[in-house]
C-alpha cells in the first residue's frame, strides 16, 4: 500500500505564495504521471496541474502562469508551487498516482 503525505497548507492573502508538498511511502512518482486536484467548497474535485514521466505539464486555464509542478525522484515528493493566490483558489488540495491520493491539504486565501 501505497501512502501520500501532504503538507504545506494554510491561511494566506491574495497575491502571496504557498509551497505544496506530498511525500510518497515508495518510489512511485518517478514512474507515472502525477497531478494535483483541488475540492473548493460545495464544487467538485477538479484537475489543477499534472506532471507527466517525461516531464511534459499540463494546467488548468486558471492557474496557467501562477502555478507549477514539480517532483524530486531521489526524495519521492511531488511539489505544487502556488504564487499569486486569488480567494478563488480556496480549497482542499489532493496530490494523485495512479489509484492513491493524499489525505487533502487545506489551502485558504483572504481577500
Amino acid at each position: 500500500q501505497v501512502q501520500l503525505v501532504e503538507s504545506g497548507g494554510g491561511l494566506v492573502q491574495a497575491g502571496g505564495s504557498l509551497r505544496l508538498s506530498c511525500t510518497a511511502s515508495t518510489i512511485i512518482f518517478s514512474l507515472n504521471n502525477v497531478a494535483w486536484y483541488r475540492q473548493a467548497p460545495g464544487k467538485q474535485r477538479e484537475s489543477v496541474a499534472r506532471l507527466t514521466v517525461s516531464g511534459t505539464t499540463n494546467y488548468a486555464d486558471s492557474v496557467k502562469g501562477r502555478f507549477t509542478i514539480s517532483r524530486d525522484n531521489a526524495k519521492n515528493t511531488l511539489y505544487l508551487q502556488m504564487n499569486s493566490l486569488q480567494p478563488e483558489d480556496t480549497g482542499v488540495y489532493y496530490c494523485n498516482v495512479v489509484v492513491y491520493w493524499g489525505q487533502g491539504t487545506q489551502v485558504t486565501v483572504s481577500s
